[in-house]
């Protein structure tokens, strides 16, 4: 059985590594894949893996840059005061796991690539059986799946420290793969609605944030229409002064908005440490220094976009394929940096920028009250959480919403990340995941388990199996149709809504 086990993990290792921990040729292979089923011309075939894995690259290239440029910024609030604090950052949270699942636990973090592997089963095989589990959408971001993995693991040690290595795999493997089936379906229809039918969902670390706040913008534009029967207004909307009319456009606003933004903490830093720190040359400009950096966001931004436009269309086409013959109604759940090309393009700064605005206040809240953990926002939450937490709630509710929800998000993701990665142990290495529903779903998760043992895990088990059951039978008659057949789900929408 161990022979096995490790022959198993061999291949898989050498998969997970080479195609599933690099989202561009993972996202090349399902291309390739899909138009091979739909028997493609070869020529085709090829275009389409490399306009896919291309795409990606370009993606990556704007995505990276952004977080390359803003994350020593705010490493740099951290080393400027002195500050001794947990860093909240995907990355951050996978190297606290590495430096101490060992120490702590006694544990070898090479399990995780098993726990990644069985809890990828078990997702492709609930959105298999979709006509019983409801399941549409298969995640496929295996960057993101691998920190997932990582902090998971951690979790279920800390609720069951005592468990065998084959009871955890096993319980943990089950509510991993559920969490990323049930989650990435969660965003299916707010995805469609919003990008017109591109054909995919949201495969990250924000799921059920999206979904909620998307459905309570949704349910606070209801209650305006029913008190004075009015659209809450839309940041593409609103007509701006003659003044202001560069606002419209999304690269002039995006640079105004981070000029201001990055330039408020840049001057803060001080011209003495960006260069003791090695951030700006000796001799160079502050001024220029702080237009440099807060343009580069836009450029990175724009790079981000044609990244997007540039896979997306190859990604779902090429689906069809797969979903037609081995996952009927099926969509790719990919990396939420896809939705920022789709939508009001202020939008996703106006959530960066309250969602930000949340994090501060949250972090001032932490000090005031002497927390035991003080917290360093990291970009990628700072950034991809709210940013799209800002597109999904302006889209669903206007722009008041694209505000008032990032800045509870920001809010929430500092308070969730202290109070668990204190409390299991994790902030004293330096950092945690700290996307937002690894600051609350999870968070749940662990005190179920902690407390309830084995009872808390069929508890969370039942309970993610349900949320599709309840989320089809709201909406039996275009659960479905909104994947298979968009066009056709807008006609029933329409009729409905008149």
């Amino acid at each position: 059985m161990q022979n096995i086990l490790n022959v198993l993990l061999a291949i898989w290792s050498y998969f997970a590594t080479n195609v599933l921990n690099q989202p561009a040729f993972m996202i090349g292979f399902i291309v390739l894949i899909g138009y091979i089923l739909e028997h493609k011309k070869w020529y085709e075939v090829l275009s389409g893996f490399l306009k896919a894995t291309v795409g990606y690259f370009i993606l990556a290239a704007g995505s990276g840059g952004l977080v390359n440029t803003f994350r020593p910024i705010l490493v740099g609030l951290k080393d400027r005061f002195h500050l001794s604090a947990m860093i909240i950052d995907p990355y951050f949270g996978q190297n606290a796991v590495n430096a101490g699942i060992m120490q702590r636990f006694g544990r070898s973090f090479a399990d995780t690539m098993l726990l990644l592997l069985f809890a990828y089963i078990i997702n492709i095989l609930l959105v298999r059986f979709s006509k019983y589990t409801k399941l549409r959408a298969v995640f496929t971001t295996g960057n993101v799946q691998v920190q997932q993995a990582a902090t998971a693991f951690w979790l279920i040690l800390f609720c069951f420290p005592k468990l065998n290595r084959f009871s955890i795999l096993a319980i943990m493997s089950l509510i991993l793969g559920l969490y990323w089936a049930v989650g990435s379906n969660l965003t299916v229809g707010i995805t469609q609605e919003l990008t017109d039918g591109a054909g995919f969902a949201v495969a990250h670390q924000q799921m059920f944030g999206i979904y909620f706040f998307a459905k309570l913008s949704e349910i606070i534009e209801k209650h305006a229409l029913k008190k004075n029967q009015n659209k809450n207004k839309r940041l593409e909307d609103i007509k701006l002064p003659s003044f202001m009319s560069i606002f419209n456009d999304n690269m002039v606003s995006t640079s105004i908005l981070m000029l201001i933004f990055i330039g408020a903490i840049l001057v803060v830093l001080g011209p003495d440490y960006l260069i003791k720190a090695h951030f700006m040359q000796k001799g160079q400009s502050f001024i220029f220094y702080i237009l440099q950096t807060a343009l580069q966001f836009s450029v990175y931004l724009a790079i981000l976009q044609l990244g997007v436009r540039t896979f997306v269309n190859e990604l779902t086409e090429s689906f069809t394929g797969i979903s037609d013959r081995w996952l009927p109604g099926a969509v790719p759940g990919i990396d939420v940096a896809a939705t920022l090309g789709f939508g009001s393009q202020n939008a996703q700064t106006i959530g960066f920028m309250f969602g930000a605005l949340g994090q501060f206040t949250m972090i001032i809240l932490l000090l005031i009250f002497h927390s035991p953990t003080l917290v360093i926002a990291g970009f990628i939450p700072l950034f991809f959480d709210n940013a799209a937490i800002g597109l999904y709630s302006n889209n669903r509710g206007g722009y008041k919403c694209a505000m008032i929800m990032p800045f509870i998000s920001g809010l929430i993701q500092v308070a969730g990340s202290a109070l668990i990665a204190t409390w299991v142990g994790m902030a004293k290495y330096g950092g945690y995941l700290g996307m937002f529903d690894w600051a609350t779903v999870w968070l749940f998760f662990t005190v179920v388990m902690k407390y309830l043992g084995y009872f808390g895990v069929a508890l969370i088990i039942i309970m993610l199996l349900a949320i599709p059951q309840l989320q089809y039978r709201a909406d039996p008659e275009g659960y479905f149709l909104i994947t298979e057949d968009y066009p056709e789900w807008q006609k029933l929408n329409d009729k409905e809504n008149n």
